[in-house]
Parts: structure tokens; C-alpha cells; sequence
């Protein structure tokens, strides 16, 4: 071994500081050997009862410690955070950069060389990663993968997608209650993520795009044999990656960044995946902006998902998951390294589509040019998103009057009033509900259909918000406009009544409203008081950027690769 580990500095000292080291770790049966300069890897475990997404993690990371141990390697699993989507108050999109900062600081205290990151829920994938790439030691990621495909009265369902639609229906009649609570049961029915093309299932396939991940690991369902397998083969290849000294960023780079936004517009990837890229990009130094975001907006629609397409995960697995669609999209990609050391061209090398009603040839696809667009104007003068392949097309090119909600508890009061003020022409505009404003840029950009509508047939119209949606939602929504209104941003100064014109295909977002009159409504604008005043809430609040800027918290940003030298003796 021509360079010492980076373990050695805690275990290979014949002082006070390595017996401590090596004897309190020997308490668990660890024997003298173990110590003598292999690679130290460490398992991050986002494993939690309370994030069911995580639930089957516990069993994966045996199945990496397999792989560790045959390769020569110390497998050594520690928790961190662990962020459940459905669970978490009052989003979990506030903690993902906690739980970020609990990755870097457990990885650069503890002496390890390497390590595999387990998650799957929705913030857990970007949270382990920007923490992750913070500290830049070699890593790859196992994801818990999806549930099997949901299932009721003989069909197949899925996650969040049919909540939706449910929901809808019973609110227009066409649903009982008893209906509806009879297919909650049905939905989830095994361990793992959203079996739609959700933000969970959406990282995990950008995470195989952009090489973090062994090809296959996005589709696997959880409770599928090869998923442990692929575990077993990455604690093999994370012992061979600290050998290489192969880093994060060593793969992450620009290209590697526009291959995930390629890919992201084939799949029709949640809209979600904006803030994550535009975060992790900031911690590994990649000058990655919204404009790059483009670039995907000609990409047509390759898999047929829900919530943009009618199949789930399952299906998409047992059609060649995300390795067909780098292939379709092969002249489009950018060379780029990943944790095989290869180009990302063998990641997709040999593979064969075998339902091309699922993943859809390129000339042939379920939407043409159906990649996020990135809108711009007086009301989101730093940008906002739509995603054209879950949104009406006839809705993408309008200018009509607004009806504001001011905010969550306005519209939660109100949507279902029978005197609501709205047709179906009507924008919904909502307020306070971005990073700084909720605080944590909740799921909320979606809102629900006046109930009067809802009754009268309409399911979908123009929303617009500074908030986030589900991966798992369709509809016509603007979202994460920046800045905020919270923040000052021109969607605190927008009143019922007002028109808007949205241009989906120029980029346009333009609050048709006098300059002057803007002017005077600023003047006499003031922010909402903080919802927390103490505590990490507060500390985020503070130091949120904004949806733009990847809404990573402001002293975050970049990386810190120093060992760590004092001890704690």
C-alpha cells in the first residue's frame, strides 16, 4: 500500500488515541485484523419505521456488508436523518439539509475511506448526496427502490398519482368514501418507494444517469432478489473505488449533470428534481443554473409513467428500466465518468428494451418535447417550472384573470366555497408556501380544483405558486416561482383579478399589471411573521436560498475535504 487510508489516522496509531480507537470498536467482536489498513467503509443508513419508503434498508445493508467483507473490506454501518415524505409536518423538504449536514459531519468525523449511501425517499437520495459530495470521499448509492405496482378492484394504481384522482372523485360524487378508503389498503402493498415516476423514483434514476448508482439500481423493485444482489455488488465496488481514490467529484460533473437532465425529460421526472441538482451542483462546485435546465425541454417522453403515462415502476423494470433509455438517448449524452470508472456509455451497453409500449422508441415516444420548461417574466424574475408532459396542453398558452390565495389556510378555508369567484378559465395563484415562507417549500403547488368545478367536470387549470409538487402530481402548475413572496418576490404583490399571460413555449410569465401600480403595492407590502423563531427551523429560515439557488442553506454551499486532525483525548 504506497499511501495511507484515510482510516488509518483514527485506527492504525500505536498511541492512546488508536487503542481507544481499536478498543472501544472491539467491543463488538471486531478481531485484530480487521484493522490492519483495509478499506474501512462506512454504510449511511437512512433506514426508519417512520420513512416506509426506507423500511427494506436494514436488509440491504447486510447485502452490502457481504460485498464489502469479500472484497477485502470493513463494513461499518452508521445512522443518519432519515426524512419520510408522507410523515413528516410541515414538509420534509425543511430537513433535507439537515439531513445533509448530518451525512457530512458523520462522514468527516469517523474514520472511514468510502462510503455506500443507502436511501430512496424522496429528500433522502439528494440530502446523502450533497452531503456526500461536501466531504468527497468515494461513494455510490443503493436506493430502496419501488413498491410493487399498486392494486385495486382488479387494476393497478399508483402512489400519489390515483391518491389525487381518488380525491377528486369523491369530491365530484363519483366516488364514495367507502370506495376510497377501500383503495388505501391496495396502494401500498410491499416496502419501497412510489411505484409512480414520483421524485423518489426520479432520483434514483437521475442517481444512474449521472453514474452514482450500478446500472439497474433506479427500477429494482424493493422486494426483488436482484435488488439485494446489486447491494452485495456495490460493497464490492466501493472497497475497488477507495483503491482508485474515485470521488464525487470525479463524477459529478457538468456533463454529468446535463446527462441527468436529459434523462429526466425521457422519464418525465418530477419537477423536484430542479431543486435537488441545483443544490448538489452548488456542493461539488458545477456551475449548474436553470437556464442549463433547457436543454431537456426538445427531449421527448420516452417512458410511460404515471403520472405523465399509465404504467409504474414494475413495469418499467421488467422493460429495461433506465438503461433502455440512456441507450435511446445515446447521441444526446455527454461523456461523462462514473463509479465504474467508465464512460456512462457502459451503463447501457448490451441492453434491450422489452416492451416498447413502456419505454417507447425515440422516434416514437408518448410526447414529443415534453422536458421541464423554464419560465421567466415580471412575476418570477429569477424563474419558475412546468412540466409539460403531466400538464393540458390547451392550458400552456393563456392569459386570464387570477384569483389569490394569500396562503395554505386561505386556500384550505376557501377552495370549496359554492360562491368561489372562478371558472374554469381562472388562475390560481398561491402565496407564501416557498423555503422561506412555509418554511420548506412544501408539496402544496397543486392545489385542488375549486370543489364547484370539480362538480361541473373541470380537472385541471392554470395553478401558480412559489411552492413544490409532488412527483407523484400532474396538472397544469407553475411552481417554485423566485423569488418568493416571503422574500419579497413580485407573487406577494399579485391580487384577485389581475391578469396573467403564460407562455409555456416562449418561457413567459408575465403579471399584466402597470409598473406604477406595482411600485405602490411594494411600497406598502409586508412580510408574513416567521411561523418558527427558534431552533434548526429558524437557522433555515435565516439562511434558506431560493428555489433558483437549489434552496441549499446559504453557509452550505461548496465542499470541505480537510482530515480532521485534533482528537478528542
Amino acid at each position: 500500500m504506497t499511501k495511507k487510508r484515510r482510516s488509518q489516522h483514527w485506527y492504525g496509531k500505536l498511541d492512546k488515541d488508536g487503542f481507544i480507537h481499536r478498543s472501544w470498536m472491539k467491543n463488538q467482536g471486531f478481531p485484530d485484523h480487521a484493522f490492519d489498513g483495509r478499506p474501512i467503509i462506512g454504510i449511511c443508513n437512512t433506514w426508519s419505521e417512520l420513512t416506509p419508503c426506507n423500511s427494506g434498508l436494514r436488509d440491504l445493508a447486510e447485502g452490502v456488508k457481504r460485498g464489502v467483507w469479500e472484497a477485502g473490506g470493513f463494513p461499518v454501518e452508521f445512522p443518519v436523518m432519515s426524512l419520510g415524505e408522507t410523515q413528516m409536518k410541515p414538509t420534509a423538504m425543511l430537513f433535507r439539509n439537515l439531513l445533509a449536514m448530518d451525512v457530512e459531519e458523520s462522514i468527516r468525523a469517523y474514520g472511514i475511506d468510502g462510503v455506500v449511501l443507502l436511501g430512496g425517499c424522496d429528500k433522502t437520495t439528494p440530502g446523502q448526496l450533497m452531503g456526500a459530495a461536501s466531504v468527497d470521499l468515494p461513494s455510490i448509492v443503493v436506493s430502496s427502490g419501488p413498491m410493487l405496482n399498486g392494486k385495486y378492484r382488479g387494476k393497478d394504481i399508483g402512489s400519489g398519482t390515483d391518491v389525487w384522482k381518488f380525491s377528486e372523485a369523491v369530491r365530484a360524487g363519483e366516488m364514495t368514501l367507502k370506495e376510497f378508503m377501500n383503495a388505501e389498503s391496495g396502494m401500498s402493498r410491499s416496502a419501497g418507494v412510489c411505484m409512480t415516476m414520483g421524485t423518489a423514483s426520479t432520483m434514483a434514476s437521475l442517481v444512474e444517469a449521472m453514474g452514482m448508482s450500478l446500472p439497474t439500481n433506479a427500477a429494482l423493485p424493493a422486494v426483488d432478489a436482484r435488488r439485494m444482489a446489486l447491494a452485495h455488488l456495490t460493497g464490492k465496488r466501493i472497497v475497488e473505488m477507495v483503491d482508485e481514490d474515485l470521488k464525487p467529484s470525479d463524477i459529478l460533473t457538468k456533463e454529468a449533470f446535463e446527462n441527468a437532465i436529459l434523462a429526466n425529460a425521457a422519464v418525465g421526472g418530477s419537477t423536484n428534481a430542479v431543486v435537488h441538482l441545483l443544490a448538489l451542483a452548488g456542493r461539488v462546485g458545477v456551475d449548474l443554473t436553470l437556464k442549463d435546465f433547457e436543454i431537456g425541454s426538445d427531449i421527448p417522453l420516452l417512458v410511460n409513467c404515471m403520472p405523465s403515462g399509465k404504467y409504474l415502476m414494475e413495469d418499467f423494470c421488467y422493460a429495461g428500466g433506465v438503461p433502455v433509455v440512456l441507450n435511446e438517448l445515446k447521441t444526446f449524452l455527454r461523456p461523462a465518468r462514473t463509479v465504474l470508472n467508465k464512460d456512462i456509455s457502459a451503463h447501457f451497453e448490451g441492453s434491450e428494451c422489452f416492451n416498447p409500449d413502456v419505454i417507447r422508441p425515440f422516434d416514437d415516444p408518448v410526447k414529443p418535447a415534453a422536458g421541464l420548461r423554464v419560465m421567466r417574466g415580471n412575476l418570477a424574475p429569477n424563474g419558475a417550472i412546468v412540466k409539460p408532459s403531466a400538464a393540458t396542453d390547451t392550458l400552456l398558452e393563456t392569459e386570464a384573470e387570477a384569483y389569490v390565495f394569500e396562503n395554505i389556510e386561505d386556500l384550505k378555508a376557501n377552495i370549496d366555497r359554492d360562491d368561489l369567484p372562478v371558472t374554469s378559465e381562472t388562475i390560481l395563484v398561491l402565496k407564501g408556501c416557498g423555503p422561506k415562507g412555509y418554511p420548506g417549500m412544501p408539496e402544496v403547488g397543486n392545489m385542488p380544483i375549486p370543489g364547484k368545478l370539480v362538480k361541473e367536470g373541470v380537472r385541471d387549470m392554470i395553478r401558480i405558486s412559489d411552492a413544490r409538487m409532488s412527483g407523484t402530481a400532474y396538472g397544469t402548475v407553475i411552481l417554485h416561482v423566485s423569488p418568493e413572496a416571503q422574500a419579497g418576490g413580485t407573487l406577494a404583490l399579485v391580487k384577485t383579478g389581475d391578469r396573467i399571460r403564460v407562455s409555456a413555449s416562449k418561457g413567459e410569465l408575465e403579471l399584466l399589471v402597470d409598473e406604477k401600480e406595482l411600485a405602490k403595492r411594494r411600497a406598502a407590502w409586508q412580510p408574513e411573521d416567521p411561523h418558527y423563531t427558534r431552533g434548526y427551523a429558524k437557522l433555515y429560515i435565516d439562511h434558506v436560498l431560493q428555489a433558483d439557488k437549489g434552496a441549499d442553506l446559504d453557509f452550505l454551499v461548496g465542499k470541505d475535504t480537510r482530515l480532521v486532525t485534533r482528537e478528542s483525548h
